[in-house]
């Protein structure tokens, strides 16, 4: 007789669990641990955009086509329902505001938010039809019920000008204003430099100090000086000392850690500290007296770091430069001439009149033409064109790191007064940017190098080798070009930073260079901030932080911070800002892509809107994307937009969505990624920042 077998207890199945990513058309994605799934609107269970969702697979019916789904074939991306929703992503949301008595009824402007909110009228009566407000969510949607809530701010009235800017700002939750106390310690803060120099800051303000930023920089937290030194050149990165005015735990630290970095929209600046600081007292304005902290770089002949010194300062910036006038001074040796005469110092170091002129727009006093300040002609053009060399020699050694450069182009669109765009203009690097930038890149690199070295703590930028899914996703697209020809593609996979560069120079003076350059950096990992100090990657670094930008930046402050406990000591809170730094390098690295989406969206926002008045008009553009449902193309001027596939005929055109191409079943005819096309502009639509291109055959 055999015996019964003993019951085992049923093991839970955990059901895979990711964000929830909705589109505009109603339906979603999420990508989890076990692969990513698609799911219907009708199975989205009141979930939201960026919520955390644990989801139930159900298997794709292979008899239907399921024509709702453009994003793949049948099946391609298994279907699956929300059975739980894990986290909420938002409690606030913006929309248009609807009186339906007895509610208010809030219209998401976000497309992707298929459900509306109900407010009680009577408790916002001053609320007008088609008022732009914000709504706290109460009770979120069932199969059953609506989803309820409570107006808590009118943003503005459909129509204004200057809404679309305001939206942005509100959909990110970006903060606009400081608090009294963080103000009130702001206007209290002085610059002191006799009791700065007393507490051990040494005085440089005899140095020829330059600095160069963009012609429309509201602030300037760096700057530089050059002189032979001890046989060596000495190259001093100046930084503005932020940290002396905002100590750990203050009232304007508590501020400066919940924005985290300054945002920079297309018309205005959200700044991580008040104006009183980081436009003024902290702005290493030329001809006034600034307190640093100072990276002193020993070069060799053959631009070799083989010392340095970091430490407070006190300086005085000579001439303040924009990078289009010392790319001019670079190519013409012509110092630039402005109205009044060429802007810099309003005197030597040692008091002397120098040669003062008349006042610029600035407000600063500037030399006649001919001298800049302390800076003759000649020394400002040896000055600019070694450090010029200087970042060519820096650039080639990372280069040979490792180090990748990706080809970017910056649109700035131009607006006047009243926030209209005028002109869109492109700003590409150029020999000046990298004169800047290179000398920042080996400042930084010093200064995390020096943290690991004594064993500081500190925040350090940490970016991680690209996934081999993500590489071999790009694989199939590079090649339908030419670039892997002889190149290993178990080396590009496996993320050979050298490989990488090769198939980056390949594209250099192509049409599709900026397509492939963009696409190989979305391939790349994000860059975060955290305590532990691991490789940067893209930079072919060992150790990295951020250390030139604490105006603008929250780790930068942190270094900063760090590093002058050798100087003056640990102070009594210095153990619980270091206790503190987890949590404030995920929040600083948040805060970045919060900031990076809100200033894009800004200044795509104002592109639709300039090109309105070009509705009709036709350009030259290359394919950029190709989807189920169309393909998107990019213009010289970086706007984006879609070819809908109803627009390329009746032709039926088979998506290979590994390759990026669409191609007609009759005429063969093919379109990828990259390819040049001609197309018109149809739709402009500010609202959506949405553009609709027709192909001109």
């Amino acid at each position: 007789m055999s015996r019964p077998r003993p019951k085992t207890r049923r093991r839970p199945r955990s059901n895979p669990r990711g964000i929830l990513k909705l589109t505009s058309k109603g339906f979603g994605f999420v990508k989890t641990a076990e692969g990513e799934f698609f799911v219907p609107a009708s199975k989205l269970r009141g979930a939201f955009d960026g919520d955390l969702v644990e989801l139930a697979a159900a298997p794709a019916n292979p008899e239907h086509r399921q024509p709702e789904r453009p994003h793949a074939k049948t099946g391609e991306k298994p279907t699956a329902r929300v059975v739980r929703i894990l986290e909420r992503a938002q409690d606030t949301l913006v929309g248009r505001y609807e009186v339906a008595e007895p509610f208010g009824v809030v219209v998401p402007q976000d497309s992707r938010i298929p459900y509306d909110v109900f407010t009680m009228r009577a408790e916002k009566p001053h609320i007008n039809d088609g008022d732009i407000v914000r709504v706290r969510i109460t009770e979120y949607p069932t199969a059953r019920s609506a989803a309820l809530g409570v107006v808590e701010e009118v943003i503005g009235h459909e129509g204004d000008e200057a809404l679309g800017v305001e939206l942005i700002i509100a959909r990110h939750k970006l903060a606009t204003a400081f608090s009294d106390a963080a103000l009130e310690q702001a206007r209290k803060a002085a610059l002191d430099i006799p009791a700065a120099l007393a507490d051990g800051y040494r005085d440089l303000r005899d140095r020829r100090v330059l600095t160069v930023d963009p012609v429309d920089a509201r602030d300037f937290d760096d700057a530089l000086s050059l002189e032979p030194a001890e046989g060596c050149l000495r190259l001093g990165v100046h930084i503005a000392d932020v940290s002396r005015y905002v100590p750990w735990n203050s009232a304007l630290d508590h501020d400066a850690q919940d924005r985290a970095t300054s945002v920079y929209l297309v018309d205005r600046v959200l700044p991580m500290l008040p104006e009183e600081l980081s436009a003024d007292i902290c702005s290493l304005k030329p001809g006034e007296d600034r307190l640093t902290m100072t990276v002193d770089l020993y070069l060799d002949a053959g631009f070799r770091v083989v010392r340095y010194e970091i430490y407070p300062a006190v300086i005085r910036s000579r001439v303040r430069l924009t990078y289009d006038e010392v790319q001019d001074i670079l190519d013409r040796g012509v110092l630039p001439e402005r109205e009044g005469g060429v802007a810099g110092d309003a005197g030597a170091a040692d008091g002397s009149a120098g040669c003062v002129g008349a006042v610029g727009a600035a407000g600063a006093a500037v030399p006649r033409a001919g001298t800049f300040g302390a800076f003759e002609t000649a020394g400002l053009k040896h000055c600019l064109d070694e450090l010029s060399r200087i970042a060519q020699a820096l650039e080639q050694k990372r280069k040979a790191a490792g180090g990748i450069d990706f080809v970017s182009t910056e649109a700035k669109v131009m607006l006047d007064e009243a926030g209209k765009p005028l002109e869109i203009v492109i700003r590409k690097k150029t020999a000046a940017t990298s004169l800047i930038e290179e000398a920042m890149l080996l400042a930084n690199t010093t200064v995390a190098k020096h943290l690991r070295k004594r064993g500081l703590p500190g925040l350090f930028r940490v970016h991680d080798k690209p996934s081999e899914d993500d590489l071999v996703e790009l694989l199939l697209m590079l090649r339908e070009f030419d670039y892997l020809n002889d190149i290993a593609a178990g080396d590009f996979v496996a993320g050979n930073p050298f490989c990488v560069q090769e198939v980056l120079a390949r594209c250099k003076g192509r049409p599709e260079e900026e397509l492939i350059s963009s696409s190989v950096l979305r391939a790349m990992k994000r860059a975060i901030y955290q305590q532990d100090c691991e490789p940067h990657y893209a930079l072919a670094a060992a150790e990295y932080c951020h250390f030139t930008s604490p105006i603008r930046r929250y780790p930068d402050l942190v270094v900063h911070r760090m590093l002058k406990v050798e100087h003056f000591g640990r102070g009594e809170s210095h153990q619980q800002e270091v206790d503190s730094l987890k949590r404030l390098g995920e929040r600083s690295s948040e805060a970045e892509r919060t900031a990076e989406a809100a200033a894009r969206e800004s200044h795509e926002l104002k592109i639709v809107e300039y090109l309105q008045d070009y509705i009709g008009c036709t350009f030259e553009a290359v394919v950029s994307g190709v989807t189920g449902y169309g393909f998107f193309v990019r213009l010289a001027n970086t706007a984006e937009g879609l070819v809908a596939m109803r627009d390329l005929g009746t032709e039926y055109f088979a998506h290979d969505a590994r390759r990026h191409t669409l191609t007609g079943e009759e005429s063969g005819r093919r379109f990828r990624l990259g390819q040049k096309v001609r197309v018109s502009l149809v739709a402009a639509d500010p609202h959506t920042s949405r553009l609709d291109f027709r192909l001109c055959d």
